[in-house]
């Protein structure tokens, strides 16, 4: 075996002090799920240990006592078996994993991040009284947003809380897949596009910690992180009041330009949210006058819109051929929403700043209307059985695409 040179040796202690840098947020946390979740790292590698150490200990014994030079070891060359060697060989590795695996099967259920908390803190449990705060987070190229519902106010870059309040947060992303993770707070959950994620945790301690996203996303993801504030309950309101008193409303225009890949923004605050944002989000509409996915869905559901639907009906590129945000959302191709109140439907597109939205655009691409040379009228005889269906049927004729 080499050895190290004594530059080498000398280089590698000094290096050691370096060690004590290293961050243990894991396993010392300021959150109650962080906590158990570090405990059960704990667990399961003790659990692990007990074999790993014996087979090592065992391994450099057997290695020494039966070495060449050893004339007094015991030499068996017809030895081939041994049942209480077996025995151990076995049924201890198998109650380990039987172990580990209850451990993982109670830990699995008991922090389901899904499943609201059911305490603050050991030995504290949650009330009725204790109401979580929502947070609806959203992973952004390459930045973070912050809704507070309740609060009515939104954040960039910077996630602050109250200590020992329950924590519900809604989670998604306007493009790519991130992770949400607060080593401080609880373990990572992914944000998906067009999804919604949950995570319910809680901090106990007060203090400035560090989020970030923990899969990676793109150019600007080494820079995709957030700073985390745990205040008291006091502080939260003076920093809530904070938030209303200075910032912009952040409705959806103002929303599809933060959209827009940046990278290292600094904090931000909004004093005030369009209502139903972080849904439109989730449904991937925030463009004025763009379908959103459950109104897609419940009309499908249904059968569909049929042919009354055609002329809305438009090629769906969303984030097809270009990043996220990159493009002129204005002229991207989308499902038309719908709408019954033709103003309300203006007064939505006008919103756009960008540029303003030509209204016929919206008849389809690449479709014509009824009657033109892609359909045809089937005319229907007074023997047929189409004409005992309907009177209106019958002297408008139906319409059937040219095959």
């Amino acid at each position: 075996m080499t050895r190290l040179r004594p530059p080498l040796a000398i280089a590698a202690v000094c290096l050691l002090p370096l060690l004590g840098g290293c961050n243990m947020v894991v396993l010392d946390p300021a959150g109650d799920v962080a906590q158990q979740q570090g405990d059960l790292v704990v667990i399961s590698t003790l659990l692990m240990l007990i074999i790993i150490v014996p087979v090592m200990a065992l391994t450099g014994y057997f290695a020494w006592k039966y070495r060449a030079a050893n004339e007094t070891a015991t030499y068996k060359p017809d030895w081939d078996h041994s049942t209480q060697l077996e025995l151990a060989i076995w049924a201890i590795p198998l109650l380990i994993i039987i172990c580990l695996g209850a451990v993982t099967w109670v830990g699995t259920h008991l922090l389901d991040p899904y499943r609201p908390l059911a305490r603050t803190a050991p030995g504290q449990a949650v009330t009725e009284k204790d109401k979580p705060l929502e947070v609806q987070a959203v992973a952004l190229n390459w930045k973070w947003l912050f809704i507070y519902p309740e609060q009515g106010i939104a954040t960039v870059n910077e996630l602050a809380v109250p200590e020992g309040r329950p924590l519900r947060f809604r989670i998604s992303s306007s493009s790519v897949m991130n992770s949400f993770y607060v080593p401080a707070m609880a373990g990572q959950i992914y944000a998906m596009p067009g999804m919604e994620t949950k995570l319910h945790a809680v901090f106990n301690e007060t203090g400035r910690f560090t989020g970030f996203s923990a899969n990676y996303s793109g150019a600007g993801f080494s820079n995709m992180r957030f700073g985390v504030r745990s205040l008291s309950p006091q502080d939260f309101a003076k920093w809530t009041a904070k938030a209303r008193s200075q910032g912009q409303t952040l409705d959806r225009a103002t929303y599809l330009k933060l959209e827009r890949p940046s990278e290292k923004e600094p904090v931000r605050h909004y004093a005030s949210v369009e209502p139903d944002l972080f849904d439109r989000i989730v449904n991937m509409c925030a463009e004025p006058g763009k379908m959103c996915m459950h109104d897609m869905m419940a009309i499908d559901a249904r059968g569909g819109m049929g042919l009354a639907g055609l002329h809305n009906v438009r090629q769906l590129s969303y984030d097809k051929h270009a990043a996220r945000g990159t493009g002129d959302t204005a002229s991207d191709r989308y499902i038309a929403e719908n709408c019954t109140n033709p103003e309300l439907l203006s007064a939505s597109l006008a919103r756009m700043e960008d540029r303003v939205i030509d209204l016929s655009t919206l008849t389809g691409a690449g479709l014509k209307r009824p009657g033109g040379p892609l359909f045809r009228k089937r005319e229907t005889s007074p023997q047929s059985p189409e004409h005992t269906k309907s009177p209106e049927l019958t002297q408008a004729g139906t319409m059937d695409p040219v095959s």
